[in-house]
């Protein structure tokens, strides 16, 4: 049945996914929504430098919120920092060089920025699709560490000063892919059988779906959410799915309107009336399972998961003095 599910994500994704189907729920927004100051609240967006980030990040820096944006490549994202600094008149941009796929970096970063900052709302959007099987210096292999292990031991080591705020939230950039997939704990590094990058991306999305819901149970005094920000125009899309973007490219939303929900589920008072956990499309939250398909998982499943991760992540806390 998976070309059934593929095809029927695919139509469903022509009609909602593209720049028309964001022009059409787009006429049933309340720009009032995230028309507000921010100015004292601190951001955090990962994979700030182009794309989705970046257009996350202008959006609340125009609002006067404090923008730390956290990148791999340090010359893209210091030309980043200076364009958004530039757009919004907004001078508190700072930047923080890490590695989604180097677990060490990451709890040394937090543990740093926890002692020097405050934190109101964290982004999860630096992702990556790697086609070929490819294993970072740690072994792990390249998405998985990037796209699901990464973002759980960034939100993971921020908890704690996501408490302290009122009104925090993390809002996690996953993508309609995982409609496609089943979660598989079995296999969390792709290491049996053909592998297939996209499907590949597509399960570590899922994955994220299920940590939001699993974080929310879990975290009363924070929002989470997640979402899927349509198929928009964006180096990463250009770089990973090349076919898929020469064919859809005149049909593709720009990284203003990809953005658009992730800017609201961080800014808006609306967002946060509706329960913690939920996966959104164009401001609204929408079904994590299609119809007909068979991709729903039994809830211990999803308990495992969080324990498999967990035990992944304390593998890498510990760093040598210096």
């Amino acid at each position: 049945m998976s070309w059934y599910r593929n095809a029927v994500w695919f139509v469903k994704g022509l009609r909602e996914y593209t720049r028309s189907g964001y022009e059409s729920a787009s006429k049933h927004f309340c720009p009032a929504d995230v028309e507000v100051n921010v100015a004292g609240r601190s951001f955090l967006v990962t994979g700030a430098n182009s794309g989705i980030g970046k257009a996350t990040a202008i959006e609340l820096a125009r609002r006067g919120g404090t923008v730390h944006l956290l990148c791999r490549n340090r010359d893209r994202a210091e030309v980043a920092r200076e364009e958004i600094v530039t757009e919004t008149g907004n001078q508190n941009v700072f930047l923080h060089i890490v590695d989604m796929s180097n677990p060490r970096e990451i709890w040394k970063f937090a543990e740093k920025f926890k002692s020097e900052h405050k934190l109101n709302v964290l982004v999860n959007n630096a992702g990556c699709m790697v086609n070929n099987r490819e294993l970072t210096e740690d072994g792990l292999e390249k998405n998985f560490a990037t796209n699901t292990l990464g973002t759980y031991v960034l939100t993971t080591a921020l908890l704690p000063l996501l408490e302290k705020e009122a009104d925090a939230r993390v809002i996690t950039v996953s993508s309609g892919g995982m409609l496609v997939q089943k979660l598989n704990i079995s296999d969390l590094q792709s290491g049996n059988g053909t592998f297939d990058g996209t499907m590949v991306y597509a399960q570590n999305k899922r994955q994220q779906v299920v940590l939001t819901e699993q974080w929310a149970k879990a975290h009363r005094s924070i929002h989470f959410s997640v979402m899927h920000p349509g198929w928009a125009d964006t180096p990463a899309v250009r770089s990973s799915m090349p076919d898929f973007y020469q064919k859809m490219k005149n049909s593709l939303r720009t990284e203003a309107q990809g953005a658009d929900t992730v800017v609201w589920l961080a800014l808006s008072a609306e967002a946060i009336k509706l329960p913690s956990g939920l996966f959104f499309q164009d401001r609204q939250p929408v079904p994590t399972h299609l119809p007909l398909a068979s991709t729903h998982s039994p809830p211990e499943d999803e308990e495992k998961l969080m324990e498999m991760l967990e035990e992944f992540s304390q593998k890498f806390k510990c760093t040598s003095p210096g």
